[in-house]
């Protein structure tokens, strides 16, 4: 079944934290990060967090760069990108600026015995975001996304969307930004939770790019094929 090419990208601490335990975000990347994750974001179709991601973090996951957005735009493209939210039990604010920003279709995939209610609370908040059916698989998910068009979408978390992909083998391209500090607190969110990952000890993934940008490192990783392996 035809799906999205799909890149992961993380940024986290030298151990592995993707924030500490305080009450505000901490920012672990770099401007030139940002910048680099904006152009990622401007050369993709969709991009898609889960709603554990848009409670802590209220984002807008726009394309900031009105360069990059007028660029989109003289190519037949919305300026931003699609907007896909994983929420299983449909669990999250139709006021989010998650959904309440940007020129493109938002989606929200929730689980078959949540969809009803769900629709109810956005449709009496008068959103445009779309409702949909699709479980806890990402593989469902990403096929849906193809039927609409979607060929190239970015995942930007956090912990569970992150770990749920990477377990079902469903990552084409991950891109992790080290950010030269430490965290500590076994309270805070890390990359990945335990799974049992496609790419263990016996199939790890192939680093195909590793290099510095200001003191943090860029990490660009593919799987494994068999001209590669």
């Amino acid at each position: 079944m035809p799906r999205p090419y799909t890149l992961l990208s993380c940024a986290m601490s030298l151990d592995g934290y993707i924030d500490d335990g305080g009450p505000e975000r901490l920012r672990l990347s770099s401007a030139e990060d940002f910048d680099e994750v904006d152009e990622l974001r401007a050369g993709c179709d969709a991009i898609l967090v889960g709603a554990g991601t848009v409670r802590s973090d209220d984002p807008r996951l726009l394309v900031r760069s009105p360069e990059r957005r007028a660029r989109r735009v003289s190519q037949g493209h919305t300026a931003d990108l699609v907007k896909v939210v994983l929420s299983e039990s449909g669990g999250v604010d139709p006021a989010a600026r998650v959904f309440t920003t940007g020129d493109a279709a938002k989606l929200v995939y929730v689980g078959a015995a949540a969809r009803a209610a769900t629709a109810r609370r956005f449709a009496a908040a008068r959103s445009d975001a779309e409702v949909v059916e699709a479980g806890s698989d990402p593989a469902a998910v990403l096929a849906d996304l193809a039927a609409r068009g979607v060929r190239r979408l970015l995942v930007e978390g956090g912990t569970g969307v992150h770990t749920r992909f990477l377990t079902a083998g469903l990552a084409d391209e991950l891109r992790v930004a080290v950010a030269p500090f430490f965290i500590g607190d076994p309270a805070a969110p890390r990359f990945v939770a335990p799974g049992a990952f496609l790419h263990g000890p016996a199939a790890p993934m192939r680093l195909a790019e590793a290099r510095a940008l200001g003191d943090m490192a860029i990490l660009r990783y593919l799987p494994q094929t068999p001209e590669t392996a």
